[in-house]
């Protein structure tokens, strides 16, 4: 950790509450805050609102400052260091910003010679969140109907996968709001989003307001555990434990399996708890058989309602030299290539990249190729997924003939499949 000028990095949907809840803060601070104030308009009302409070303000207008902006955030949060005295930065995001690329600014960009990140707080409605997630309509995030992602793909994604992206990344979550939710509601929308952020402080609020530590000065961001302990990795590591406890032997899926022979079949639930009363649970599936590029497809297409998140590996027959990236949040999936399968490379390659990986599960016939996928939901009928999945394999006479009929999954070089 460095000694410079901690900043904590406000995100949140739009109308979440997230000025709101920076105006309590400015009002109650016990210490000088700067401010930088995103908004994606051409005029920003969010700057003009807390100007007379900070210490310093800075604006940025008529773009997001996780994609088309960041060059311009470097710009403003330099200056303003250099150019006014304070104890804390307070960054408020747009509402259609991922907050992972402006951490990055603050951990590995020229910001961090002079600042510390310190929190990365999401605020969300709460009588909204679990609705706005679930629906299975693609609300998208800005009234023209996109948002920008901060990696280059500029095509419309749908409001569920921003938010879901804020929460995943939160050290804190603001659940705002709350006077609009009854009990039962508001105890569903926390467990949900502990299953999807296990290590997020969760701190609930009406008209955004609360008690400054709760957001400023907690030192809760952590560069080397932020991207570990997300719900689906949580789920897949107490899934693979499990297994270890339950499995001496090897598994040969094509010489055992068909897609109707589950006797090695794992699926396990992963962080069972109280969450059960409200019906938020994961679970975790693994296979180490492709799947059939056409009844997977089908299957990721029609997921329930209830499944919220579901993420992971694939291995799709046809495919067989890339690994492949599944994500999905509320009605919003697609399918992207993630690398290639270490087994698929050059011996001399593949032996290096053995040593350099050495926790790789590796399998005698099929190497590193598996699939690993993570369902996160509420009320979710486990069985049916599994059962829908293991349909989705391939069986053995379709291996042996190596034929899959049309593929819709990208091979390396390909754009993302969007599933829905």
């Amino acid at each position: 950790m460095n000694d410079g000028t901690p900043v904590t990095v406000l995100s949140g949907a739009l109308g979440a509450g997230k000025t709101t809840t920076l105006k309590h803060l400015l009002e109650h601070a016990d210490r000088r805050l700067a401010v930088l104030v995103n908004d994606v308009g051409e005029i920003n009302i969010d700057a003009a609102l807390v100007e007379s409070r900070a210490d310093g303000v800075a604006e940025l207008s008529n773009g997001c400052i996780c994609c088309d902006l960041r060059d311009d955030l470097e710009i403003e949060v330099s200056r303003l260091a250099r150019e006014r005295d304070f104890d804390h930065l307070v960054v408020e995001s747009s509402g259609i910003s991922e907050p992972a690329p402006v951490a990055r600014l603050f951990t590995t960009g020229a910001a961090s010679a002079a600042y510390e990140l310190d929190t990365l707080a999401t605020v969300v409605d709460a009588a909204a969140f679990r609705r706005t997630i679930a629906d299975r309509k693609r609300e998208t995030a800005e009234a023209d109907g996109r948002v920008e992602d901060a990696e280059g793909d500029d095509g419309p994604r749908p409001l569920s996968e921003l938010l879901v992206a804020q929460v995943e990344c939160a050290d804190v979550v603001v659940l705002n709001k709350c006077d609009l939710a009854d009990e039962d509601a508001l105890a569903e929308t926390e467990e949900l989003i502990r299953s999807l952020n296990p290590r997020a402080r969760i701190v609930r609020t009406v008209h955004g307001d609360l008690e400054p530590g709760a957001i400023v000065g907690t030192g809760r961001f952590d560069l080397d555990t932020v991207s570990e302990t997300d719900g689906w990795r949580r789920a897949l590591e107490h899934a693979a434990h499990h297994r270890g406890e339950d499995e001496g032997h090897d598994h040969d899926d094509r010489a055992d399996h068909d897609r109707t022979d589950h006797d090695h079949a794992e699926h396990d639930h992963a962080g069972h708890h109280p969450a059960a009363r409200y019906g938020v649970d994961s679970f975790a599936y693994r296979r180490r058989r492709p799947f059939h590029p056409g009844r997977l497809a089908e299957v990721l297409e029609d997921l329930p309602p209830s499944v919220v998140r579901s993420k992971g590996l694939l291995w799709v027959a046809g495919r067989d030299d890339v690994s492949l990236h599944y994500g999905q949040a509320g009605p919003s999936s697609r399918v992207e290539v993630q690398g290639a399968w270490i087994a698929s490379l050059d011996e001399s390659r593949r032996e290096m990249q053995r040593r350099m990986h050495p926790e790789v599960e590796w399998d005698e016939e099929h190497g590193d190729r598996q699939s690993q996928l993570v369902f996160i939901g509420t009320g979710m009928d486990e069985e049916a997924i599994v059962a829908a999945l293991d349909e989705s394999l391939v069986t053995d006479d379709e291996w042996d003939a190596g034929t899959y009929g049309e593929n819709p999954f990208p091979d390396a070089g390909d754009d993302p499949l969007v599933l829905r």
